[in-house]
């Protein structure tokens, strides 16, 4: 349908470690473009998650429509692959309506999907899984995280061992094909995208100033009452710390804290420590991203930066159209 990148409608991606100001950027953006911004967090999806996640509120949204936040109840598991199919039917809807997406977030592995499409991957096994359930239930998430680190070091440098069901689904890929997760990806069929990508990457130059932003926003998180909302999720009865949305940063060590097993300080210190380990690994995928502008958080100019690359991409797109 589009023969050429920029035949293709535009589409802005908006990359960056967490606490680097990626949603002020795109409802700045999103004002002046005519554009809807899409979420491309895998925690922001969940509802009653709100301290925790930094979810804008509606004043930080600054009447832009936003998707994929509150779609679904902690209890539910969001997929990789559900969020490439609502992503890119939202992508078309916005499109269709004479607006432009602009996705924006920090879980590295949606964007990933978007960039080079999907693995195919054999179907779970009920049996192997149950298996590999006695196997982690007997030997803990250090060891079968090791196993994993055996055969796919790739994934198990991507897979923190904290994530079981992850873990299992790698070792589960193996025993399944004999082929690691790794290859997989490496193998899956990069479908054509059918969007022009226009790619920033916004982060501070200095990584002990995101360090600082970090320590400042988890303790602004505490103030606000994040330890009461992870206490109603747990006082519901029905969530339990092997679901996604109860491992995520921050909701897992005040987990921990309601269950005794730390202190406030210690709950604290390691809820800090854990966000900047995953704007750790978030740095590691944003290298990748040779073709995405960089931006720098806090310059005065980043929003005036952003539009002269949109506008001059789209205007290029405008003159081959023509």
């Amino acid at each position: 349908m589009y023969p050429s990148a920029t035949d293709k409608p535009p589409a802005v991606f908006i990359m960056g470690p967490t606490a680097s100001g990626k949603t002020a950027l795109a409802v700045q953006l999103a004002q002046q473009l005519n554009a809807e911004i899409i979420s491309v967090d895998s925690v922001l999806v969940y509802r009653g998650m709100t301290i925790g996640t930094a979810k804008p509120t509606v004043i930080e949204q600054g009447g832009i429509v936003h998707h994929l936040l509150d779609i679904l109840d902690p209890a539910e598991v969001f997929s990789t692959g559900q969020f490439r199919t609502l992503a890119l039917q939202l992508m078309a809807d916005i499109t269709a309506r004479g607006k432009l997406p602009i996705l924006v977030g920090g879980t590295m592995l949606y964007f990933n999907v978007l960039n080079n499409g999907l693995a195919k991957l054999p179907e779970a096994d009920v049996a192997l899984r149950l298996q590999l359930d006695a196997d982690v239930a007997r030997l803990g998430k250090e060891v079968m995280h090791q196993r994993l680190a055996t055969i796919d070091p790739v994934a198990a440098a991507r897979i923190h061992p904290n994530d079981p069901q992850r873990v299992q689904r790698a070792l589960e890929v193996y025993a399944l094909t004999g082929q690691s997760l790794t290859d997989f990806f490496k193998q899956a069929e990069a479908v054509e995208f059918p969007f022009q990508r226009i790619k920033f990457v916004i982060a501070p130059e200095d990584r002990a100033v995101l360090h600082d932003i970090i320590a400042q926003r988890f303790h602004c998180m505490l103030e606000q009452g994040f330890v009461e909302e992870v206490q109603a999720l747990m006082q519901r009865g029905d969530l339990h710390e092997d679901l996604p949305a109860i491992r995520a940063v921050g909701y897992r060590q005040v987990w921990q804290y309601l269950k005794g097993a730390d202190d406030y300080a210690g709950m604290t210190e390691k809820g800090i420590a854990a966000t900047r380990q995953l704007a750790k690994r978030q740095f590691t995928w944003l290298r990748k991203e040779t073709d995405a502008h960089r931006l720098i958080t806090g310059q005065v100019d980043v929003f005036k930066s952003a539009m002269q690359v949109i506008e001059t991409q789209m205007a290029a797109r405008c003159a081959t159209m023509g």
